[in-house]
């Protein structure tokens, strides 16, 4: 099997618990290289913990993960090369430029031409205009963009968002979705953790639902809709969605 053809993620049977709460009990999925897999749940279904394995943060009780081909447990230099990990809160620097954090991250990554990397990074994710500002005057959205942008530096096969849309407006949920479509869409490995399900709607390519510690469903959206028998009515009428409605009104 050819390094392409290696799944991005591999997960088999992972298992932890902290003291008597089991929190992971037997977790098994995997993703394909240049997808987004959005792994739904509520709060205490695991999402952050599984995260957090699979960055080598945390050791797993039981099982094995490994990303980009690499055992989490016996590679974890390897595997935390090949990933960026951008939590729910942007891990920006307010007093610099958006262009200082880009270069600064590019330096502290002792990689070359740090200047042509972030300039390359500002302009993929719409920041060009505003790469001279200081962070503290962005919105959320901006914020969570140049996150994102600064998880790219080093060009990861493999990155993970958590949470990525926790606490912004609809306008800066949309430019963050257009943000991880695009990474998609460009080859990246991404794998989302979100309580909305609209935005695994919009994004993922597959869809895994985590409860009480295991996985109990796993498809792409169509499948998953399958699950439940359609309605029957005499009369459909589309309606407008929210989204639509905002679309509309901000003339975007």
């Amino acid at each position: 099997m050819t390094t392409q053809q290696v799944p991005a993620i591999q997960v088999r049977g992972l298992e932890k618990s902290y003291e008597d709460l089991r929190v992971l009990r037997g977790v098994d999925f995997e993703v394909a290289r240049g997808s987004v897999f959005a792994l739904l749940g509520s709060n205490g279904a695991g999402k952050t913990t599984t995260m957090r394995i699979l960055a080598t943060l945390l050791k797993a009780d039981a099982g094995t993960a490994a990303v980009n081909g690499f055992d989490v447990a016996t590679h974890p230099a390897n595997v935390r090369e090949s990933l960026s990990l951008t939590g729910q809160f942007a891990a920006v620097d307010e007093i610099l430029s958006g262009r200082e954090n880009l270069v600064l991250v590019a330096r502290l990554r002792h990689l070359d031409r740090p200047g042509e990397i972030a300039d390359e990074l500002l302009e993929r994710f719409s920041l060009t205009d505003a790469a001279a500002r200081k962070v503290s005057t962005y919105s959320g959205g901006m914020r969570r963009r140049l996150d994102i942008a600064m998880s790219l530096v080093g060009d990861p096969p493999v990155i993970f968002l958590d949470e990525p849309t926790t606490g912004l407006d609809p306008q800066g949920r949309i430019e963050v979705w257009q943000a991880v479509r695009q990474l998609a869409d460009q080859g990246t490995t991404v794998l989302l953790t979100t309580q909305y399900l609209d935005e695994a709607e919009h994004l993922a390519d597959r869809i895994a639902i985590l409860h009480e510690g295991r996985i109990i469903v796993n498809g792409t959206l169509a499948e998953l809709k399958r699950l439940l028998p359609p309605a029957r009515i005499e009369r459909v009428e589309k309606q407008p969605t929210l989204e639509d409605v905002f679309l509309s009104l901000v003339g975007r």
